[in-house]
């Protein structure tokens, strides 16, 4: 592989904006026909309850993706690379499975913890799919920066994760607890 460690950065036709406008349409879309309660449950974050650890973590981790989503902008595309379409192809596995734990998490009722689909082998399998979109990207740009910065972006923000998780065994109590134990966070434990 012909990785490069930090991407010649630019302005151009044919850069990393293109598969950000791939990425950002299909997931608006697939967020658009969700109804509108789907929709602020999914996005609905209680921070009242985050420490300054959690809340610092889970904003340098924004800030880091930030980053890697500017970067990916200004990043020329090298289309004939086996790279690209190693890279194309993972980004296009994280964008499907992200469209169908999107999907999953509609056909959940509103009042129950989600585990069907992708769900009963992650617990957050967007957030998996967000970081296979970027390790894909990260490919498809031959860069190795882009990589450890998705990375790096992906492990500040666990913090919210957990904070979240902890969230929904209040929420939801004894069924969420065991669901905790059933399935991993990540895919693996």
């Amino acid at each position: 592989m012909d990785m490069v460690f930090f991407p010649t950065l630019g302005i151009g036709w044919v850069f990393g904006w293109i598969f950000l406008c791939v990425w950002y349409a299909i997931q608006g879309l697939s967020l658009l026909i969700v109804p509108k309660d789907v929709r602020d449950r999914l996005f609905e974050f209680d921070r009242s309850s985050w420490t300054k650890g959690q809340r610092a973590s889970f904003a340098t981790g924004k800030m880091l993706g930030l980053a890697f989503l500017i970067v990916i902008v200004l990043t020329p595309i090298n289309i004939g690379s086996p790279e690209f379409l190693i890279g194309l192809s993972v980004f296009a596995i994280g964008l499907l499975g992200l469209v169908i734990s999107i999907h999953n998490f509609q056909k959940t009722p509103l009042e129950n913890p989600v585990a069907i689909g992708l769900y009963k082998y992650s617990r957050h399998p967007q957030l998996v799919m967000l970081l296979v979109i970027g390790i894909g990207l990260s490919l498809a740009l031959s860069s190795w920066f882009l990589l450890v910065l998705r990375f790096a972006s992906f492990g500040f923000q666990h913090s919210g994760v957990i904070a979240e998780e902890n969230e929904c065994v209040r929420r939801f109590g004894d069924s969420y607890k065991e669901y905790l134990e059933r399935v991993p966070r990540y895919l693996i434990t």
